[in-house]
C-alpha cells in the first residue's frame, strides 16, 4: 500500500509517517517510481509506534525496543534485546516518567489545597 493508504488506515498523517521513517522506525520498500510501499504489517507497526509515542516514550527508546515487541498493546522485551545500553535507556526513561508523576501529584495537591482554602464548605470532589 502507498503512504496515503497507510495514513487512512492508521489515522496518522503522512508527514508523521515520513518522520517515523526518518527516525528509523518504519522501513518501507520503494517502487520503481520511488514511491514508498508498505506491507500489511505496517498498520499494526504504526499503531504500536503511535501508542508508544503517546505514552511518552522517545523515538530513541522506541527504536531500541520496537524490533522486540510482539504486537500493539503487548510490551514484551526478549532477553537478547536488553543490552546494557538499552537497560540504561529504560532506567533513564523510568526516572523521567517518575519525575513527571511527582510533578503532577504536587500540582494536584496544590489545586486541592487551593480549592479547600477558597471553598472550605464544599467537599472535595476531585479524586
Amino acid at each position: 500500500m502507498k503512504i496515503g493508504e497507510l495514513s487512512r488506515r492508521t489515522g496518522v498523517p503522512t508527514r508523521m509517517l515520513r518522520y517515523y521513517e526518518e527516525q528509523n522506525l518504519l522501513h518501507p520498500a520503494r517502487g520503481d517510481n520511488g514511491y514508498r510501499e508498505y506491507g500489511d504489517t505496517a498498520v499494526p507497526c504504526v499503531q504500536q509506534i503511535r501508542g508508544l509515542l503517546d505514552s511518552g516514550l522517545t523515538t530513541e527508546i522506541i527504536r531500541a525496543i520496537l524490533p522486540f515487541l510482539s504486537a500493539p498493546g503487548e510490551i514484551h522485551l526478549h532477553p537478547e534485546c536488553l543490552t546494557p545500553e538499552t537497560a540504561a535507556l529504560l532506567r533513564d526513561e523510568i526516572d523521567r516518567i517518575q519525575s513527571r508523576i511527582d510533578c503532577l501529584a504536587r500540582n494536584r495537591d496544590a489545586l486541592r489545597a487551593y480549592l479547600a482554602a477558597v471553598q472550605p464548605d464544599r467537599p472535595d470532589r476531585v479524586s
